[in-house]
């Protein structure tokens, strides 16, 4: 019997962003912060769909801008997302997403309620904020 009381429960909400380049996006956060691709749906430039996972809990879905969208219609239009992403190794991330090149925007610091964070953009303008603060308990 395996004790679920210690497995976190699985993801129900989903941040969600466009992509010029999706397939050059799910690279750079791969590559750079250590996201896991899971799943990748589309064929050539196009993606339909993509699942990438934070090897810690959670992650994030994207796909490719959609042209015959309006614009504010559907997910936050490229280069206007921004996600807080929790680990508990952010100067691992951090040497990890500069030895890949990001644009470290905030260095390594901590904050005043004791979150070891920084902050990076990818290639498509989104802002990525790393750290250790949790949030508050329930």
């Amino acid at each position: 019997m395996t004790d679920t009381a210690a497995q976190p429960p699985a993801p129900q909400v989903w941040p969600t962003l466009r992509a010029r380049d999706a397939r050059a996006l799910i690279r750079f956060l791969v590559d750079a912060f250590g996201f896991e691709e899971t799943v990748v749906h589309g064929d050539g430039d196009l993606v339909e769909h993509a699942q990438l996972s934070w090897p810690e809990g959670g992650g994030v879905m994207l796909g490719s801008v959609r042209e015959n969208h309006e614009p504010g219609e559907g997910p936050t239009p490229p280069g206007a997302f921004s996600a807080y992403v929790v680990t508990d190794d952010p100067d691992a991330v951090h040497a990890r997403a500069k030895a890949a090149g990001a644009d470290i925007t905030t260095g390594l610091h901590v904050t005043d309620y004791g979150s070891r964070d920084f902050a990076a953009r990818d290639p498509e303008g989104n802002r990525w904020y790393f750290g250790t603060y949790r949030g508050e308990p329930r």
